[in-house]
């Protein structure tokens, strides 16, 4: 039986869940947690009020973190574990869910599938300069007529020579407009596949997609592809079949999984440090039962999910773990982070509506990390074919 006593409650940490950190991951999230609080923290409110961020120039500085396709192996990728790449997510996202958005996409995305179905020749030329960020990719198989069901897709790759030829739109394309590759999927004779497109071809556009009131720190684009002609290497060798496109996106999601946390982590922070600062009649707002009741509710989901996110994480780690398991977690982590965010706003009161807070931007943001890649409804539907063994997805 353990005798002496345990250490000491911490809020930041109620179940003690860095003991099932090493020291190298604590050391990642560190070094994470004060690029973020340098580099994003101080201008984060004026470049989502502005809708717009220096992309370009936060893709070299990620590049530099070792942050961009961590957990790949090679090619000046930092060959991370899943648990550090998703406490480096769980990080950015803290600071804002669209520069965790920069990194899950150039990372997990347009290098993972480069990474894992490309040529010897493509992985050299374009994983390089993308760890590095100084190319930044992108992924392209929403379209504008086609979320849930990408199956549906219209854009095409026809064979002229030996070349490939293709046209069509997607549409919410993160990173679109300022990607210097493209890996775009579309529809052939033999079914679908995956095409590196460098973003200089002729009858390549992207134009950013404006007005949007989530993401606004986030580059999102539509692309029109009128008539790209490549050459025969262009396309992904190992892609074939959408079974690839969703490989990627299980690989993206992990990282949400983790991410959606940071977004709520800063909210209950937050919301923790203003109910013990702010009074009403006569003493702090973190007095009363109705706040310690929210209080406490937010830091049991949120830690259970950080919970869920590490188990996954290991499990990923291992070579166990099952695209079901990763829409368990996205499914609830994301939908328990948007809750913990609201219910932080409703704590700070009128304030909680403030620029000067960062609660409505998380809850902003997370109304879109609710419905990409995969919507909560999808994520049910795939737990429920794997609960009943039947499919729901048409009827």
């Amino acid at each position: 039986m353990p005798t002496g006593s345990p250490p000491p409650f911490d809020p930041a940490d109620p179940l003690g869940l860095d003991d099932l950190l090493s020291p190298e991951d604590l050391a990642v999230r560190r070094t994470t947690r004060q690029w973020a609080t340098d580099r994003v923290r101080p201008h984060i409110a004026r470049w989502y009020e502005d809708g717009r961020a220096p992309v370009t120039e936060l893709a070299r500085e990620l590049g530099e973190l070792g942050a961009l396709g961590m957990s790949l192996e090679g090619y000046g990728c930092a060959d991370a574990s899943a648990v550090q790449y998703g406490l480096t997510c769980l990080e950015l996202e803290a600071a804002d869910s669209g520069i965790r958005s920069l990194v899950s996409v150039q990372g997990s995305l347009a290098m993972y599938a480069i990474h894992r179905y490309g040529s010897p020749g493509q992985r050299e030329r374009w994983l390089p300069p993308m760890a590095r960020g100084e190319t930044i990719g992108c992924f392209a198989l929403t379209e504008p007529d086609h979320g849930s069901d990408p199956a549906a897709m219209r854009t095409r790759a026809e064979r002229d020579g030996g070349d490939w030829v293709l046209t069509g739109r997607k549409m919410w394309i993160t990173n679109g407009s300022v990607a210097g590759v493209a890996v775009v999927w579309a529809r052939t004779e033999d079914g679908v596949r995956g095409f590196v497109v460098p973003t200089d071809r002729p009858g390549f556009t992207a134009r950013e997609i404006r007005h949007k009131w989530s993401l606004r720190a986030s580059v999102t684009s539509e692309l029109v592809l009128d008539g790209v002609r490549l050459p025969a290497d262009a396309v992904l060798p190992d892609a074939r079949g959408l079974g690839a496109a969703l490989g990627a996106l299980g690989h993206a999601r992990f990282g949400i999984v983790w991410g959606a946390l940071g977004a709520a982590r800063d909210c209950f922070e937050t919301a923790l440090t203003y109910a013990g600062e702010r009074e009403q009649f006569g003493r702090p707002i973190a007095g009363f039962q109705l706040t310690q009741a929210k209080l406490a509710d937010m830091a049991l989901e949120l830690h259970k999910g950080l919970l869920l996110a590490h188990h996954l994480g290991r499990r990923l780690d291992a070579g166990r773990l099952r695209p079901e398991q990763v829409s368990f977690g996205k499914l609830n982590n994301v939908r328990e982070a948007l809750e913990i965010c609201r219910t932080a706003r409703t704590i700070l009161g009128a304030n909680g509506i403030s620029l000067e807070y960062p609660v409505l931007r998380h809850c902003g943001n997370l109304e879109s990390v609710l419905t990409y890649e995969g919507t909560s409804e999808m994520h049910q539907l795939v737990l429920g074919k794997a609960l009943t063994g039947l499919e729901a997805f048409r009827g």
